[in-house]
């Protein structure tokens, strides 16, 4: 999970095409492009070109949602959107199809250490039984606020991938890895 920050859509920059660039010569890791920018599509191909293998756009920051999402499904790249904690599901109507992943925002995107709101874990429910009663196939991924003490509860809700940045790299990174792999697993839970 790679975080792009354009200092628009969240106040917080980070690096973009040739770091991401820079990285992918050293593994064939699958790189989830999260694009917290605004108007994503203008760097769709550019970042396929660089080596993301996903890209991750955010719902409130598309005026084009499902153009965009055909952009990316064009360049190759798996498409996936993302919604801040503030933003209904109803903003997905029509385009559930015609992506391989969900983004929940478990915090208000553009800065890492944040406390997880937990109302965003009803939203994970609620987009869980959608899946489940439309048949469709679509990932979903919780970004956000995930630590040790509560990573067990957000993996019950239904997610199928957590995204844990603070909880990982503040302390020892093994032995938090092992911790939270121990919580997310322990109720049979095969989140990665």
């Amino acid at each position: 999970h790679i975080d792009v920050m354009d200092g628009m859509f969240v106040p917080s920059i980070s690096f973009g095409m040739p770091v991401i660039a820079s990285l992918r010569k050293h593994t064939d890791m699958f790189f989830d492009v999260h694009l917290m920018i605004e108007e994503p599509i203008r760097y769709v191909n550019a970042l396929r070109q660089a080596g993301a293998d996903g890209l991750t756009v955010h719902a409130e920051a598309c005026a084009d949602l499902p153009g965009t999402i055909a952009a990316i499904r064009e360049s190759g790249a798996k498409p996936a959107v993302c919604l801040s904690p503030k933003t209904p599901l109803s903003k997905l109507d029509g385009i559930l199809d015609q992506v391989d992943m969900v983004l929940i925002m478990g915090v208000e995107p553009g800065f890492g250490g944040q406390t997880l709101i937990w109302e965003t874990l009803e939203k994970v429910k609620q987009l869980h039984k959608i899946r489940k009663e439309q048949g469709l196939f679509f990932k979903i991924e919780i970004d956000g606020g995930v630590t040790k003490e509560n990573a067990r509860a957000v993996a019950a809700c239904g997610v199928d991938i957590v995204v844990a940045g603070t909880a990982v790299f503040r302390g020892d990174i093994e032995e938090n890895i092992h911790v939270l792999q121990e919580e997310i697993n322990t109720e049979g839970q095969n989140a990665s």
